[in-house]
């Protein structure tokens, strides 16, 4: 289709409108138009993102899109403009042309940036000042620089100031906070459609749907509907647009009749054109039809036995019979196959620039097109294929994401609670300037018992560790006591304990001996032929590694982390494919029957055909059939096995158990996980979670637990939207009813089956024409597991259950959640409830439900939030560290569950372990004081934020390399511009700090007549040597001594820099 529209405006060179049935449609056919024509790409008009008249108000993001989407089109220009939109936003009104084309700012570098302007343009127009800017519609505004997320754009802007003009305009990634990409110049739409006049000072608009209906009509009075601002721009209404048309009128009518049932404001007019005026406003405007029934879709080549025999016989055939053939794909991992494939198939191949250049191509051509498209088509009239990366893969191309476990530690703010290595747990209260020496510097003001307060000067901040866990009834310590001290005692005991037993326990799975597996290289390469996609590079990274372990004749014991649909299960079945091929035996354990009976039904489709038999054993297994499987795990006639826990209590004795499969590994216990493991000694264990538990993920982060991390999102999978809403009778309808009427299925969740009959009535009032389905823990096994099993199979409308549903079952129709009393679930129990829906290409919809007079708890406050802000596919580890934070990791060798987060927090807590199993020795990794005469500060104009300056001193001071010291030089720069001349003189400071203590110096002091050193042990004449290639030195009082005259602290930094081999910038 978006090769079609294309072609019509090149040929027309006219204005174009293409209405497409849905929104996901518009969506997919504005990506492929943004990749096949990137100079001229198409504007696309999107609907609102919640229901109408719904509590969930539309997103920053959508208004932002729509606002943009009109004002571009009604920009003049000299080239014609396509639009692509949808049924729901062409019934959907607008607000006045005028404001829509006033609402907007131009940045260009050179030009004066004028704050006031600034500032009252993002006030009016709905966007929020916040100290990171990393989702649309935010802002920050410091001297000097100024970040923004323009609400309509994919990426957040950082502009930097100088004398009042721009100087650098960079687009930014999101979450590392790092530069991106440079700009000349770029237009900073609204956040809002409610946009007030400069004089009205309204701030941020109301945060419902409903109350932003009510605001529309305030603001502008009338409002004009969408093709009021067409002009003369021809249309194309695809029959299926029509015939959603009069079912999308009934929902709109039915959703306004449920808001003002259900206790809603009656509106004074509506946001939405009714059947007539659609009918008059086409009737207005010429049409045009896409003759698309010469394009139809390419074979599925990764379906086929052998998919890359299928595709080279496809593109052989193409260019056999004269037509041209385009290989489309952008990425290094594309970039390869098609080399490969090239190679493979002694092709030979012409780059391209644009895909039009195809058409004109000599016929039997094979032709190159880097462009990110995913999907393309065959043109049968004009000869034409066009191949994107999700033809020629399998799957989408992903963006390069990391795969680094470790996060980036949460940035500190006035109020936080602290610890201090010396002095314990305290309040951030301020930086403040103090002087030293002669010199101005900053020093922290931490608050403790009684309203003591102590100031920490700035060489020791790396001391100063963020407290992180719950700070609920939290104790803040004594000064001058002894309590700290003995607190802190008890737990670096505990600490090198545990670490002498982890590193024990290491040492013992590297030096135990277990089974080398190596899977016949035949039978195994046609099992992964099987796999119906291509590998994200993360799961192909995880195969390799689980497949090092089983031939590494060591004990594996690796965790597989990745969110729900991410891919797990087919690194699961490489490995236990290569264990049974082998002639082992495997057993895979999940948490639940339902998934048990999902992972048999996989496993059997998988190895149907090999010789291998998978067989299950779960609760609902009658007792003769558990017996066979029994029997057969002795005898080795059956090889693999999926099993919930039940499996222990069947006194089963594997012939040649090699490998132990944990999927959910979060819902079992540590003595469970221990006891399958004794099934036989020496066995394999590969575990599996999207949200691993904190003892797990804390084993992972201090490198103890091999890791594979799968960030990967599947193709074109949405992430699901998550909000956090009071009940309301008329959105749950609403909601309920949009997805029955789009052929898809919901859940509705309570945390206690007490509940389930009193919601079941209030469904059943709600919604009386869908079908309710109940399903919870008190019901026999057999029946519902029969319940949900047939709900995934269609039977039902709506799923009314316990957080039985969180783990296995598999619903790609389910796009829409209601979890009730949300405060009353886990962090990891809501991510895994989330990840039920959304599961297909259409968008979900998440709703953590409230009563209206909730009253919440900070932490549990907090653990929403967490929920709500970490919505982005693959998040489930972000929600982990948060909850390793609120919960803490327990006692990380499962013995006892420990108190130790609470004594002196997560930070310092982890660190200090890590530096116990690593063998480091204690105390501050700052712990090498250099005193020259020359400091160097942050300054308050440079990084406004005391919190965020108190941060990067800190990690300066920690930094355990170099790399680190440059990635902090890069951060400092990218985020906040150039270096001022005391950071920079900071920065030096840091690295010869590091150089020093690398060196086992302790101490550098520095005058006027030279330097001294002072070592953590007697001066070695290997280190005197070392150092006397540079410059002579002599010892006194264990101390070397260099004698030099200097005239300032920069020549004895100059000095210093000059005997430690380091560069001075």
């Amino acid at each position: 289709m978006a090769a079609s529209l294309l072609r019509e405006l090149q040929e027309t060179r006219h204005d174009l409108v293409y209405v497409a049935p849905s929104e996901l449609s518009a969506t997919k056919i504005g990506q492929a138009l943004l990749e096949l024509s990137p100079v001229a790409p198409a504007i696309v008009l999107p609907p609102w993102d919640c229901l109408p008249y719904d509590r969930v108000p539309p997103s920053k993001h959508c208004m932002g899109r729509r606002m943009d989407a009109v004002r571009v089109w009604l920009e003049d220009s000299a080239e014609p403009k396509l639009l692509v939109t949808a049924l729901e936003a062409m019934l959907q009104k607008v607000p006045p042309l005028d404001v829509i084309r006033s609402s907007w700012y131009r940045l260009a570098i050179g030009e004066s940036f004028d704050t006031d302007a600034f500032m009252s343009f993002a006030d009016r127009t709905g966007y929020i000042e916040d100290g990171n800017v990393d989702e649309p519609g935010e802002f920050a505004f410091r001297d000097g620089l100024v970040d923004i997320f323009p609400a309509g754009g994919r990426f957040p802007v950082r502009i930097n100031l100088r004398d009042g003009l721009i100087s650098e305009l960079w687009l930014y990634d999101p979450s590392s906070q790092r530069k991106q990409k440079a700009l000349e110049e770029m237009v900073v739409g609204p956040a809002s459609e409610a946009v007030s006049a400069p004089e009205e000072g309204e701030g941020n608009p109301a945060n419902t749907a409903a109350a932003t209906y009510h605001r529309l009509f305030r603001l502008y009075g009338e409002l004009p509907n969408a093709f009021d601002f067409l002009g003369g721009a021809r249309i194309a209404v695809p029959k299926e647009t029509f015939r959603r048309l009069p079912g999308y009128l009934e929902f709109i009518a039915d959703a306004h009749h449920a808001h003002v049932a259900f206790g809603g404001r009656a509106l004074e007019q509506s946001l939405y054109i009714d059947e007539a005026t659609w009918t008059s406003c086409i009737g207005q405007l010429r049409s045009f039809t896409i003759d698309t029934t010469e394009a139809v879709e390419l074979p599925e080549f990764r379906q086929a036995a052998s998919p890359g025999r299928a595709l080279q016989a496809f593109v052989g055939d193409c260019i056999r019979s004269g037509w041209s053939v385009v290989l489309a794909g952008e990425t290094v991992d594309v970039e390869h196959s098609i080399q490969r494939f090239v190679q493979r198939a002694r092709f030979s191949i012409t780059p391209i620039e644009n895909w039009f250049d195809g058409y004109g191509a000599a016929p039997g051509s094979l032709l190159r097109l880097s462009c990110g498209l995913h999907h393309g088509f065959i043109d049968r009239r004009r000869r034409f294929a066009l191949l994107g990366s999700s033809d020629f893969l399998g799957r989408a191309v992903p963006t390069e994401l990391s795969s680094s476990i470790t996060p980036a530690e949460p940035e500190l703010k006035l109020g936080d609670l602290v610890v201090h290595e010396e002095h314990g747990i305290g309040r951030l209260e301020g930086l403040e300037t103090v002087e030293v020496e002669g010199e101005m510097r900053d020093a922290a003001r931490l608050i403790y018992h009684g309203d003591a307060s102590i100031l920490v000067p700035m060489e020791d901040f790396g001391k100063i560790w963020r407290y992180g866990s719950n700070p609920e009834a939290i104790s803040l310590d004594r000064l001058h006591t002894d309590g700290w001290k003995k607190k802190r005692a008890v737990v670096d005991k505990d600490i090198r304990d545990a670490a002498r037993h982890l590193k024990k326990a290491a040492e013992l799975r590297q030096t135990s001996p277990a089974k080398v597996i190596e899977p016949p290289r035949g039978p195994y390469a046609k099992f992964v032929s099987r796999f119906p996609y291509g590998e994200t590079p993360d799961q192909a990274a995880a195969i390799d590694a689980v497949k090092t372990d089983l031939a590494s004749g060591r004990v594996m014991n690796r965790l597989v982390c990745g969110d729900v649909g991410f891919g797990k299960t087919e690194v699961a079945l490489r490995a236990a494919a290569a264990v049974a091929l082998a002639g082992g035996q495997v057993i895979v354990v999940s948490p639940t029957t339902v998934l048990t009976r999902q992972h048999f039904v996989t496993f059997s489709k998988r190895f149907a055909g090999t010789g291998i038999e998978v067989a299950m054993l779960s609760r609902v297994v009658s007792s003769k059939e558990a017996d066979r499987v029994r029997v057969g795990l002795e005898t080795g006639d059956i090889s693999v096995v999926v099993a919930t826990q039940a499996i222990l209590a069947k006194d089963i004795s594997p012939s040649r158990l090699w490998l132990l499969v944990i999927d959910e590994e979060h819902r079992f216990g540590v003595r469970d996980k221990q006891a399958l493991q004794q099934l036989a000694p020496g066995t394999h264990t590969l575990m599996m979670s999207a949200t691993p538990i904190p003892r797990t993920l804390q084993s992972a982060l201090i490198g103890i637990q091999d890791t594979s991390m799968l960030t990967a999102p599947p193709a074109e999978r949405r992430p699901a939207r998550t909000v956090l809403t009071d009940f309301d009778k008329g959105s749950v309808r609403v909601a309920l009813l949009r997805e029955y009427r789009r052929g898809g299925q919901s859940f509705f969740v309570t945390p206690q089956i007490d509940d389930i009959e009193e919601l079941r009535a209030t469904l059943a009032d709600i919604v009386p024409e869908l079908a309710i389905r109940v399903a919870h823990g008190k019901m026999q096994a057999a029946e519902m597991d029969e319940i949900m099993v047939n709900f995934a199979d269609g039977d039902g409308d709506v799923l009314l259950s316990t957080n039985i549903i969180e783990s296995g079952l598999d619903v790609p129709r389910a796009n829409t959640m209601f979890v009730w009393r949300a405060d009353r679930f886990g962090l990891a129990q809501l991510h895994q409830l989330r990840g039920r829906v959304g599961r297909s290409r259409v968008q979900g919809m998440c709703y953590l439900v409230l009563p209206p007079d909730a009253e919440l708890a900070d932490a549990t406050r907090s653990r929403l939030s967490t929920i709500v802000n970490n919505d982005r596919l693959g998040d489930g580890f972000s929600i982990s560290m948060d909850d390793l934070e609120l919960r803490g990791g327990g006692e990380i060798e499962g013995r006892k569950q420990s108190g130790h987060l609470k004594v002196i927090g997560i930070t310092l807590y982890q660190d200090l372990l890590e530096r116990a199993v690593s063998g480091k020795k204690e105390g501050s990794q700052s712990s090498t004081t250099v005193n020259l005469g020359i400091s160097g500060t942050i300054p308050t104009d440079y990084v406004g934020d005391a919190g965020v300056r108190l941060g990067l001193y800190s990690r300066l001071l920690r930094a355990a390399s170099r790399d680190q010291i440059e990635e902090l030089v890069e951060e400092f720069e990218d985020r906040f511009g150039e270096l001022p001349a005391s950071v920079a003189v900071l920065l030096r400071l840091a690295r010869v700090r590091l150089a020093a203590r690398m060196l086992g110096i302790s101490s550098v002091e520095g005058g006027p007549r030279g330097l001294a050193f002072t070592f953590g042990r007697k001066v070695s004449q290997r280190a005197k040597k070392h150092f006397d290639r540079v410059l002579p030195s002599f010892v006194r009082d264990g101390r070397l001594i260099f004698e030099e005259q200097t005239k300032s602290g920069e020549d004895r930094m100059a000095l210093l820099e000059k005997l430690l081999d380091l560069d001075s910038r």
